[in-house]
Parts: structure tokens; sequence; C-alpha cells
């Protein structure tokens, strides 16, 4: 018999135009995890460790890996809110706790603001909100020059690019599983070409994430924050300007691959009650 908590069950939705996968582990609690570059694999680790305690839900974005891609060139941040409830419905809640991650930050910041009624808390992790940083124009600038790679020397370059920028500690590579880092390779184009733009240039209304009533927790890896990382630095501003400060967690931004257990651990302890 699978082990509920390592094998999940796995589905289909479909919503405004295209077929979103999705991935269910344990039980309790819903807990909808927002995937980083648009893969439910980011969580791939700590999901099993989290369902012992929740229903965990994962979900590949639209346009990512195994959803489907039908209008690539429109990216909508108000239609990847909608997909992240339209996954959680189809699993079968009407709000869920919710953790993103990365990108999958800028989602839910969104979320927050457009369907809080699908969200009983938050917590976000590292959120690329460049244009709350007081040097918005230095970061501006650099992820103008990854798009810039992108089209002269091409997206593998691009991508490199920005995993420097992140300061991943050999390790982290190492532990990636390798079916993961494919699925990425055949995403990336799509990723630099028409997401990372609009994403990192979102620029959340800390009055409107305040007013929406859901509870929200900013979060950010422990040598993320000591090397002064963008997404370290995004994390305090924002939570700053909530009157808050960020949860640390262990590690760096992807921490969920090579430090599991430890971080599965930290996050629970922060997640807020729903």
């Amino acid at each position: 018999m699978d082990n509920p908590f390592t094998s999940p069950i796995t589905g289909y939705v479909t919503t405004e135009g295209d077929t979103l996968y999705y991935e269910i582990r344990g039980g309790g609690q819903p807990l909808l995890l927002i995937p980083s570059e648009g893969d439910a694999g980011c969580y791939e680790a700590v999901a099993p460790l989290l369902a012992k305690h929740y229903q965990v839900i994962t979900y590949d974005r639209r346009g990512h890996s195994r959803s489907t891609r039908r209008d690539p060139d429109r990216f909508d941040i108000g239609r990847q809110a909608r997909d992240a409830v339209a996954v959680l419905q189809a699993a079968g809640h009407d709000a869920a706790l919710v953790f993103a991650s990365g990108d999958g930050g800028v989602i839910a910041l969104e979320m927050i603001k457009s369907q809080p009624q699908a969200m009983k808390a938050a917590v976000i992790h590292e959120p690329p909100v460049i244009r709350l940083l007081p040097d918005s124009k230095r970061w501006r600038y650099f992820f103008g020059g990854v798009s810039r790679t992108a089209e002269i020397h091409g997206v593998s370059e691009a991508m490199f690019m920005l995993s420097l920028s992140l300061k991943l500690p050999p390790q982290a590579q190492s532990r990636i599983p390798q079916a993961y880092k494919d699925r990425l390779a055949g995403n990336a184009a799509f990723y630099v070409n028409h997401e990372l733009t609009p994403l990192v240039h979102y620029k959340p209304s800390a009055e409107l994430l305040l007013a929406s009533g859901v509870p929200l927790r900013l979060a950010a890896g422990r040598l993320t924050l000591d090397n002064d990382l963008y997404c370290g630095q995004t994390a305090k501003v924002l939570a700053e300007a909530l009157g808050s400060e960020p949860a640390v967690l262990p590690g760096h931004h992807l921490s969920f691959f090579d430090m599991p257990e430890e971080w599965a651990a930290a996050l629970a302890e922060i997640l807020p009650v729903g």
C-alpha cells in the first residue's frame, strides 16, 4: 500500500483555458504550497514531512511542467491567484493555510489581495518584490540584464545569472532531483521570457495586505539574511511595512531541498493557526 505521506494522490483541474496538475499528501488541515519557478517538485522533499501534520497540496503552475500552456504570451498575476484557488477547490477545500516561496510568494501576495476568502493564513518566503527596495533601480537593472542575456546568449546563461544571485551552496544543487531539474530546463524559456519580469516588478501594497484580514508572516533563510541578499531584504522591508519582523528559517533560498527535516520543522512552528 502506498504511504499517504510520501506517495501523492495526483489530479488535474481545468480552469480558464489550461489544465493544472496537482498533488495531495496526508490529511488534516489543508496547506497549499505555491511553488517557486512553477513546478511542484520544489517541495518534493518537505511535502511528505509536512503531510504528517497537514493535508499538503502542491501543483505545477499554468504553463509549467505537467500543466498545459495554451496562452504563453500573456502573464496575468490575477489569473495565477485564481489558479491557486481552482487547485484548492479541486482538492476539496474552499480555504487553506498557504506557504509560498520565491516567485510563488508574489502569487500569494496577489492572492491575499484578490482572493482573501481562500486563505486562512499565509507564510511567504523571500518574495522577489524588488520595487520595495531602497536600491530597486539596481535590481531592476539586474533583472533587465537577465532578460537581455537570454536574448543574446540563451536561456541557460540567464538562469545561471539568477542562480548566482542567490549564492546557493554547492550541496543545495547536489540535492535537487534530476527529474525536477529536467522539467525546469523545459520551462526555462517560458519562465524567463514571459514570467520573470512581471513577477519581480509586482509591487504589493502593505495597506491592502493589512486590510485583507489574512494573517501574514514574512520569512527568510538564515543564510539569505546573513548574506544580505535581495530576496531577504524584500522580506524584511515588507515585514516592517506590516509592523513585524520576518521569521527566520534554516539555510538559504532553497533549503527545502538540502535541509528538509530542519526546514519543515521550522515552518510548522511558524505557520499561523487558520
